[in-house]
Formats: structure tokens, sequence, C-alpha cells
């Protein structure tokens, strides 16, 4: 290669930068950075950033992310969203100029991540489609329609007589330890093939009780359909707080693309306590319980964004199942009554139940549904209409038993008959039934065929049962879309007699 090639090379290299420095136009942008003035335990005082905004994402120090809760005229308090241990007084904070955000898609369904879309699985980065802000609107009271479609859960108590639609929101409320996760848990697996995306928000829970969760979800198949949104009890409260919205936001991508969502928030309690832990940290005015006055605002912003939309806004539903524990049965506190003043009914589980091994442990009584039962399977009209109001004058007559008073056979029919019934809604944890199966049970006991059978075998009874109109009628699926008049009814009571009868 001579010298005057390399000659023009170089010739033509300097050309191409010299024209392109002289086509470039640098632009000067201001750049607000702030300085943090004081720091405590998951929040910050800074200064310098009069612009601002609203629920704004920061960077602090190092690379700690943090989000604007409180907008002062002189200062900025900012929730941390990371470890706080290696920021001081002095430190730097960065605006990014968009608000706090978390990837949704179909990339993150399988997956175990953070409110801020961090994966927790160890396979690897997320696949997002898009972002969407942890805080959106609520939809237009115009663009929601009825609730008139179930929402199984398996569980026969519930779809009974607590029935819950898609677009509901149903509270469960109870003690600590009396099965509140474990319906929520098998209210997920029953959706494997119904078409239904499962979030399970894990609000403060301890990591070994998310991991077993999350292995009874991986056992069931359920994980293919499920998004899982951990924020553990060790994390800074900031996380905690926007855990819940995150979850909701990845929801409300599905449920704008058409399709039926269920959102499980575990639980509640420890989502209030975390904000109260940052109104009081950034100095907040208390109120009762030392909440801040605006608790009941923050659950009712979250809940009001689950609904079923009208057919020209996509048609998709977002049913919430918000968890709320209580302490010594009181569902009379603060946060227990704000949430069930927001709901659209709650499942409560009584403690006394749970210790004596009624489970899933659900106090008929006090528990309701306000908007499910419009949308019930017609079958449940024939077999289950009048079996609340007997089981509740059940549990009236065995209070008053208790006291040893004489009876009379019919009062004595009424208690035998109340037992077999609570026996009946008795059921195993990951042991759900199909519409249809619920539909020939509950028909047998409300028929009164399950008398002959001791009480200490209706269980053995209903299996029994079960495996032989599963050989005779197949999937049982007719008997859950049957009308009430229908005259199938009364040759399916006959059969259920006939098989009852030939149990050893």
């Amino acid at each position: 290669m001579n010298n005057g090639y390399l000659e023009e090379i170089m010739n033509q290299a300097v050309d191409g930068v010299r024209r392109g420095l002289e086509s470039h136009d640098p632009k000067m942008e201001p750049e607000e950075i702030g300085r943090i003035l004081s720091v405590a335990q998951g929040v910050v005082q800074a200064k310098g950033m009069r612009s601002v905004g609203a629920e704004e994402l920061l960077m602090l120090g190092p690379d700690v992310p943090g989000m604007a809760l409180d907008i002062m005229p002189d200062s900025v308090g900012i929730a941390l969203l990371g470890s706080g241990e290696g920021l001081s007084a002095g430190d730097e904070v960065v605006r990014t100029g968009r608000v706090l955000d978390v990837p949704v898609g179909k990339g993150v369904l399988g997956r175990v991540i953070t409110p801020l879309g961090k994966p927790l699985d160890g396979n690897g980065l997320i696949a997002s489609e898009k972002r969407l802000a942890v805080e959106r609107e609520a939809p237009l009271i115009l663009h929601r329609a009825p609730v008139d479609t179930p929402l199984q859960t398996g569980i026969k108590v519930i779809d009974t007589l607590i029935p819950i639609g898609r677009g509901q929101r149903e509270l469960i409320v109870g003690d600590r330890q009396t099965g509140k996760t474990a319906i929520a848990l098998d209210t997920i697996c029953n959706q494997k093939g119904a078409d239904v995306i499962c979030i399970y928000c894990a609000i403060g829970q301890r990591s070994s009780s998310v991991a077993r969760a999350i292995e009874e979800l991986k056992r069931r198949g359920a994980m293919d359909y499920t998004v899982v949104v951990v924020v553990e009890g060790g994390d800074p409260a900031g996380l905690q707080y926007i855990a819940p919205y995150a979850a909701t936001s990845i929801g409300e991508y599905f449920m704008h693309q058409g399709k039926d969502v269920l959102v499980v928030y575990d639980d509640l309690t420890r989502h209030a306590q975390a904000y109260r832990q940052l109104s009081l940290l950034l100095r907040r005015p208390p109120g009762r319980e030392a909440f801040p006055g605006d608790i009941f605002y923050i659950h009712s912003r979250l809940l009001e964004r689950s609904t079923r939309l009208k057919p020209e806004q996509g048609g998709g539903t977002l049913t919430a199942l918000p968890i709320i524990e209580t302490e010594a049965q009181n569902i009379s506190a603060y946060i227990p009554t704000n949430l069930i003043s927001i709901t659209d009914g709650q499942i409560y589980l009584n403690p006394d139940l749970f210790q004596k091994g009624t489970l899933p442990a659900v106090d008929v009584g006090v528990s309701v549904s306000r908007v499910g039962g419009r949308a019930q399977l017609p079958a449940y009209a024939k077999v289950a209409g009048d079996l609340r109001l007997t089981y509740s004058q059940f549990q009236e007559l065995e209070a008053f038993a208790r006291f040893g008073t004489r009876m009379d056979e019919d009062t004595r029919a009424k208690l035998d008959h109340g037992l077999r019934v609570r026996e009946i809604l008795k059921q195993k944890r990951f042991s759900p039934l199909t519409a249809g199966q619920q539909a020939a049970v509950l028909l047998a006991v409300t028929k009164g065929l399950f008398g002959p059978v001791d009480l200490s075998r209706i269980l053995e009874a209903e299996e029994h049962l079960l495996g032989h109109l599963a050989e005779s009628r197949g999937d049982l699926d007719s008997l859950a879309r049957a009308d009430r008049d229908d005259p199938m009814w009364d040759g399916l009571v006959d059969e259920i007699r006939t098989i009852l009868e030939t149990m050893e």
C-alpha cells in the first residue's frame, strides 16, 4: 500500500469529521440537581428541585431510586425505593423527568418481580412490551359495565353462598393464620383453563411464606398465567407502598386488551402500616391510630381501578381480592372498616371455626357478596337458593342447643340437617370442584339425601357420589347452566339417592 493512498484516506476522514462538526448544533438543556438535606429510615429530605413533579422517579447518591412524595415550598420529601445506607447529607439528587412506572405485557407472565419490575426468579431480564405508570386514574363510570359473569373459586362455600363476579372487589378478612392466603391461592389455581390472568401481590410477607406460595403455584401449573409481585418485610416502606399500585397497572394492561384479570393483595394491613411509617417520618399530621388523614383515599383509589369495562372499551375485567388482617376478631377496627366500606362484600374467616377444623373457616353469617349473586350460574338458584337462610337458622339453633334444653323432633331434624350442610361445605386445600360438581353435591344435601349417611362419612360419601356421576354423566358442566325449572333435576335426585344407597 503506497503513501498516496493512505494520505487520500486520511483526507477523506478529516473532511467527514469537519462536515460532522459543522452540521452539529449543540443544544444546552438545563438540569435540576438537588441536594440531600437529611436521611431517615426510608425517607429523605432534599432541596433544590423546584420543578419536580408528584410521584416523579428520582435517583439519589450513587444509584438509589426514590419517589417524590411530599412537595413543599423549600424541600421535597422522597420515599426511598432502595437501601439508603450509603446516602448522606449533601449527596446529589437527579431528576429523571418521568413518573414511577412498571414493565407490562406478556413477558411478565410466569415471572417473580419487584414493584419496579426487577426479576427475582433468576430467569433474566423482563421482556416488556411497554411501561405503565404505577399510579393511574380509575376508569370512568360511563366506561364501566355491570358485573354479570362469575369468577369460580372452586370452593363450595364461597361459590354457593358468597359468590364473586368478574370485576368485583371482594375483601378477605380474618385474624392471622386462619387461611386467608389459602383461599386466594386456591382461587388462582382454579383459574387454570379459565382464560383468567392472575397477579399475586405479596406485601411485607416473610420470604419463606412467599417461597411456599410460589412453589404451590408452580406445582399446580398456575405460574403459566400468573405474575407474582413481591416486596418483603425488610424492604423499604416506599417499596411496600407502591407494590399494590404496580400490580394493578400490570393487570390494567391486560384488562384493556379485553382479558379477565384477578389481582390478590396480600395484604393491605402491611400496606397501610408502610404508608403510616412514611407519613410519620415525613412529619404529616397523624390521625386515628396515628394513620394519616388520607389513609382511606390511598385504598379507595387503588380498589376503584378494579371493574368490568363496557365492550366498546375492550370488555376486560379486573377482579380484586384484597386481604386484611384483624386482631382478636375485631373487624370494626379502623383499617378493616375502611376497606369493608370500599369493597363489594367480604369473606370473613373465623378463628373459632378454624380451631374446630371447619376448613375453610368462612363465617357465613358475617360474610356477604353485594354483587356476585347477580353473576351466579343458574344452577345455584336451584340447589342453594335457601341454603344460606337454613344454615343461619341452624347456627342459631345450635347455640341454644348447647344449653341442654329439650327439643322437639322438628328442631332435632333441623340440627341434624345443619350438621350435614356444615360437613359438606368443608373442603381440603387445592381440591377445587367445578360448578357442575358443586351443583350435584349441593342438590344432594338440600334435598336431604345425605340424611342416612353417618356424619363422620359425609366427605367420603361426597367423593363416592362424584365418582359415580363422573362415570354416568361426564364432566357435569350441563348441570351448572341448567335452568332451575329444568325437569332434569328430578331425574338427578333419583340417581343421587340410588348412588348413596349403594355406598358401603
